[in-house]
């Protein structure tokens, strides 16, 4: 089994270099790859990946084409068994791993969400975040009949073949609903685990807002009675 881990960024150059420490220090037991798909970044985030003295993939965009652009790209270029998809900034920590894994090698499901809601432990930067992410699942739930407690979870784990099989059109945030509302209408059980979340706020960097919200439910909504 080999894992594949996608890194889109953009101007990260502060926390980049921690992450992939934190991913090479671990002892997964199995082969994988990191590919990290540089968005158009105009800080030093390229160079920060190119001398971080680690093995990975880097993908040079030239211009920034947003979230989901930068994960389709990366997606090209995987050759693991299941992908699994890591924001570059802190607030997802690799530890989770394990967990997020276990499930698609045991045959419990194909695809893995990593739960922040879970883990009742984890705290939040903004309430409106925290709501609005609620929002966005309860609405999921309510389109598609399922019982997803976190949509918009950077932690998406996916056997390769299924992933690259929902011909993705997205290019910036909409990757989260178009991704689940694809794979729901397929009737793919979507597994949760808890995970950890050390929140950032827009002053650490923190990039989401407020219309990323509305579009994600247009997305689901409208991708519910779309045809395939």
């Amino acid at each position: 089994m080999k894992l594949s881990i996608i890194i889109p960024a953009y101007n990260e150059e502060r926390t980049i270099g921690e992450v992939l420490k934190q991913i090479f220090d671990l002892r997964l037991g199995f082969d994988f790859e990191v590919i990290v798909v540089n968005d158009g970044s105009t800080d030093a985030t390229l160079d920060k990946v190119k001398n971080s003295g680690f093995e990975v993939i880097c993908l040079n965009l030239a211009k920034n084409m947003g979230k989901g652009a930068a994960i389709r790209r990366g997606i090209q270029d995987t050759t693991g068994d299941i992908i699994l998809i890591q924001d570059a900034d802190l607030e997802y920590s690799p530890q989770d791993y394990p967990a997020l894994i276990q499930p698609i090698l045991s045959g419990e499901s194909k695809v893995v969400y990593g739960s922040r809601i879970l883990k009742r432990s984890n705290s939040y930067s903004y309430k409106h975040f925290y709501w609005g992410g609620r929002l966005v699942s309860w609405w999921t739930n309510f389109l598609y009949g399922s019982r997803i407690t976190d949509e918009p979870t950077c932690y998406k784990v996916i056997e390769a073949s299924l992933l690259k099989s929902l011909q993705l059109k997205c290019r910036g945030f909409e990757f989260c609903p178009e991704v689940t509302a694809k794979l729901l209408k397929r009737g793919v059980n979507i597994k949760e685990v808890p995970i950890s979340y050390f929140p950032r706020t827009k002053e650490d960097g923190k990039k989401i807002s407020w219309r990323d919200g509305v579009a994600a439910l247009w997305v689901l909504f409208i991708l519910r009675f779309a045809k395939e």
